[in-house]
């Protein structure tokens, strides 16, 4: 049964036509019709039976950190749970079916189970907003991207350094672009040989550059949050934020950064308004 009816964490908020969306942890959806004045909990998603097999993934309890509001239809919403898969819906919450297929979760699950969607470690999606069929995401076994709207997901070859990260960011106009910031592994979350760098394809993952110029390039150990990098609506400026205090910017689209700060409290959300 789930456990009772608590928010421990706010851990994500969107906006749709006429609604608010917010994700908690333990792994509820909430919504909102006047603006934030009040909320009610999405009930067909808090009861379903297969719930039960829900975990944390580095939490005591599964949390929806990923909420995206399809800007064509505001009843289709997609979410994403550590560690739960991919949900969408789209009758503004009232069914859920998961849309994890393709994903695999071999490197912490048994064999049996490792294409189990209800059990995939998802730690981030992003949609390009202008083509929102093309999905990226950073899952704790690899990348992946969907081209039919999160339906199906392929594996994307890891790029150097590595595959291991939690942030990932779509541009908002090219379908073919994403960023995403590598760390050494689950058990090292840190820079690869301590040198901090963001990958970024744009070719649709045929093909990933690592770019570091104004970064960290030695001695680093930040870790960038599911919600530590985003790009602004015009495609080229970038800023990424991290556990370590570190804030810097891009305006050339990720191949060079600049610091504003390295003495923050640990950043868990960077957003251009």
């Amino acid at each position: 049964m789930p456990r009772p009816l608590t928010v421990d964490l706010l851990w994500a908020l969107e906006a749709g036509p006429g609604r608010l969306w917010a994700g908690a942890m333990p792994a509820g959806l909430f919504v909102s019709e006047d603006r934030g004045a009040s909320w009610r909990l999405v009930e067909s998603l808090w009861y379903r039976p297969d719930r039960k097999d829900w975990f944390g993934g580095g939490y005591d309890h599964a949390g929806i950190h990923s909420i995206l509001v399809d800007p064509r239809d505001a009843g289709h919403v997609t979410i994403a749970v550590s560690c739960a898969g991919v949900w969408q819906t789209r009758d503004g919450g009232t069914t859920w079916t998961n849309t994890s297929e393709g994903m695999d979760a071999g490197a912490y699950m048994p064999q049996e189970r490792r294409f189990d969607g209800n059990i995939q470690d998802v730690h981030r999606i992003a949609a390009c907003a202008a083509q929102p069929d093309m999905l990226w995401a950073q899952h704790h076994c690899g990348m992946y991207r969907s081209t039919d709207g999160g339906l199906h997901w392929s594996n994307v070859p890891a790029p150097q350094p590595s595959g291991f990260g939690f942030a990932v960011a779509a541009h908002p106009v090219d379908p073919h672009t994403a960023w995403f910031v590598p760390a050494h592994s689950d058990a090292q979350r840190m820079p690869v040989d301590g040198r901090m760098v963001v990958t970024v394809t744009r070719d649709g993952a045929a093909s990933f550059q690592a770019h570091g110029e104004g970064l960290p390039a030695r001695d680093a150990y930040h870790l960038v949050y599911r919600h530590g990098l985003a790009c602004a609506a015009d495609g080229q400026t970038l800023a990424i934020g991290s556990t370590t205090g570190g804030l810097w910017v891009s305006e050339d689209g990720g191949e060079r950064w600049e610091c504003l700060s390295r003495d923050l409290p640990p950043i868990a959300v960077v957003r251009f308004a």
